[in-house]
């Protein structure tokens, strides 16, 4: 009886553990494509069509625009596609957006500026309990409990098209 109580206790424990994971696991329809629009603030993961998830949030700190150069707190608009993934995001987790591209540092040449970069949609992590809005530097940030399952859902190579 006893060892069935020892079991019972560490299979209780591995399951609540594995609940407290940010690393989800997605077996639904392949994201084909994501569409960012500014200004009404949503995010869509879609397939192919058809619209998978929808999600609201912040962006940089001068939203209205096009981002042009390094600092200008700016969300770039344009197509791009997700280029990298970080596990250990001081913003929970991210998924790395192509910016800059060609055209994006050569408008920034013509400008005697750098294009900046490390551009990604993120959580918060912990630092960030209540954002006020348009709190990033130019990145798209969701809740911490978004970016798990976008981080999930999203492979590297998708496209994400980013309008006004």
């Amino acid at each position: 009886m006893r060892i069935f109580k020892i079991v019972f206790v560490l299979l209780a424990l591995s399951i609540v553990a594995s609940c407290g994971s940010k690393f989800k696991r997605y077996n639904g329809p392949e994201v084909t494509r994501i569409f960012v629009y500014k200004e009404q603030r949503k995010m869509l993961l879609m397939n192919n069509s058809t619209i998978l998830e929808t999600y609201d949030f912040d962006l940089g700190f001068a939203p209205v625009g096009d981002k042009e150069i390094e600092g200008d707190g700016k969300t770039p608009e344009g197509n791009y596609f997700i280029d990298r993934r970080n596990p250990n995001s001081k913003f929970h987790l991210s998924l790395g957006i192509s910016y800059p591209n060609a055209e994006d540092r050569a408008a920034a040449k013509a400008l005697g500026k750098p294009p900046g970069g490390d551009i990604f949609i993120h959580g918060r992590g912990p630092l960030i309990k209540k954002p006020k809005a348009d709190w990033t530097w130019g990145c798209i940030a969701v809740k911490d409990r978004e970016i798990e399952t976008i981080y999930a859902m999203v492979k590297n190579g998708t496209p994400i098209t980013i309008l006004p």
